[in-house]
Parts: C-alpha cells; sequence; structure tokens
C-alpha cells in the first residue's frame, strides 16, 4: 500500500458561511481545505475510501490526490 494525500472540503459549509449561516452538523473550518492522509493500494483507491467517510452527496469535494513518496 502506499500513502496519498487527499484535499477536501465541504462546499455546503462554504456556502452557508457565505451567507452568514452555519451548517447544522459540520464545523466552520470544513469550508477551508482538508488534507488527510490515506494508505491505499492506487489513487482511485485512495479517492474511494475518502469519499465513503465523506460522501460527495453530503458536500464534500475532493480536489486533489497525490502520492506521497
Amino acid at each position: 500500500m502506499a500513502l496519498y494525500e487527499v484535499t477536501i472540503y465541504n462546499e455546503v459549509v462554504k456556502e452557508r458561511l457565505a451567507e452568514g449561516k452555519r451548517h447544522s452538523r459540520l464545523d466552520d473550518e470544513w469550508a477551508d481545505m482538508h488534507y488527510i492522509e490515506i494508505a491505499a493500494n492506487d489513487e482511485a483507491g485512495a479517492r474511494e475510501r475518502i469519499e465513503r467517510r465523506h460522501p460527495k452527496h453530503q458536500g464534500f469535494v475532493i480536489t486533489e490526490v497525490q502520492a506521497l513518496d
């Protein structure tokens, strides 16, 4: 397995903050990029694992998946 860094944020949180509101369940910090390290066999596997924890239908947006040396 290789180590990958996934860059992710939450679009819904970002939109709510722009409107002067707050998300009902997620912290405001999710409007900013988060960098999560995850072990996977390949880039697609890393993306799949992150999407299970942070699903697209809940507003999470993956902007980059990068292999770490």
